[in-house]
């Protein structure tokens, strides 16, 4: 994995998390715990890689208004909360986009992977 390979880095993140799975949807990496929690974005060839992920309410909202160059809403699951992060700007903070892959996750993981999850973020 370089740094230069934005798949590779955002697929360490979601992998890291307990139980996740990884399965090809509408042509695209997408990663599971049970449902979609974080989807790969390159299918729509608009020139923008990104990833499509579950966000808490409000979440959306308030990164969209904050900054549109690196937040959007995706299509399909925009009305649903869903938050789109653009992985093709200069210099991505991968710290903040773990952060946001660890909010979808727990947005759609069952309470048991998130008891893992907490177990293994105080231990």
């Amino acid at each position: 994995m370089t740094a230069a390979d934005p798949l590779a880095r955002l697929r360490a993140l979601c992998l890291a998390l307990p139980e996740v799975t990884e399965k090809l949807s509408h042509g695209e990496p997408t990663w599971f715990v049970r449902r979609t929690f974080v989807m790969y974005a390159d299918h729509h060839h608009d020139d923008r890689l990104a990833f499509w992920c579950a966000a808490p309410p409000g979440v959306q909202e308030e990164l969209v208004a904050a900054d549109p160059s690196r937040f959007f809403r995706p299509p399909y699951v925009g009305g649903r909360g869903w938050l789109g992060v653009y992985l093709d700007i200069e210099a991505p903070d991968w710290a903040e986009i773990g952060e946001i892959v660890t909010d979808a996750y727990r947005q759609v993981a069952p309470k048991k992977q998130l008891a893992r999850l907490d177990g293994a973020s105080s231990g």
